[in-house]
């Protein structure tokens, strides 16, 4: 396995090349941080973008769905099923750039794109796995904290399964690309950063006051 994902050319960008970045540990980072992913497929000859819970294990994606979901019947669950041709996307917004021209206005962001062919997961210790990294991707140290899905809701949820073999991610960082003639323009310029916060966990109603929060939600 080497350190950077190999370009194609769907994954190199048509604007701003500079900008796109191979590296599977930078990939890996962009899409651990993330909660959501936006999945998009063409269903009936028209363009379908749907936002999913999603996990990483290793080089691999699983996305979250119900067995009835448009993606997953699509997908289709047997061993010669054809698969889902995808396109799964994440991104993170850093930054608001302001710049003394409207023109240059920005945003400073890290984002991930994935092309490839999307499966049901059907085997059933692999469709465990996956659960727990689902659960896992948004707590860490969850999955072990709860109560694993039973037979009923085992067969009320599917997963799709991405590997990352066509991948790129794609950065902005810095302030504003203003034209020379516009510095002594009297507009502020520079960089609003956008940073995400979590707030107090707050317990459930029916909680037993006897049940600690959990060491892994006060570093949250």
């Amino acid at each position: 396995m080497t350190d950077s994902y190999e370009p194609t050319e769907r994954t190199i960008p048509s604007r701003s090349r500079k900008r796109a970045s191979y590296d599977r540990a930078l990939v890996h980072s962009i899409l651990d941080e993330a909660y959501v992913c936006h999945l998009g497929f063409v269903r009936d000859g028209a363009p379908v973008v749907l936002p999913t819970l999603y996990g990483r294990v290793g080089d691999r994606l699983y996305a979250h769905g119900s067995t009835g979901s448009r993606p997953l019947r699509m997908a289709g669950s047997g061993a010669e099923a054809p698969g889902l041709p995808v396109c799964l996307t994440v991104t993170h917004v850093d930054g608001l750039v302001l710049a003394k021209s409207a023109f240059h206005h920005s945003i400073n962001y890290r984002s991930v794109v994935v092309h490839g062919t999307a499966h049901q997961v059907t085997d059933p210790e692999e469709l465990r796995t996956a659960l727990d990294a689902l659960v896992d991707h948004v707590v860490p140290g969850r999955a072990a904290d709860s109560r694993p899905a039973n037979a009923k809701e085992l067969a009320a949820t599917a997963v799709l399964r991405l590997d990352l073999d066509e991948v790129s991610a794609k950065l902005r960082t810095g302030g504003p690309n203003d034209e020379p003639e516009d510095a002594t323009l009297p507009h502020w310029s520079g960089v609003v950063p956008v940073r995400r916060a979590h707030g107090t966990p707050v317990p459930a109603e029916d909680l037993d006051p006897s049940v600690a929060l959990p060491a892994y939600l006060t570093a949250v």
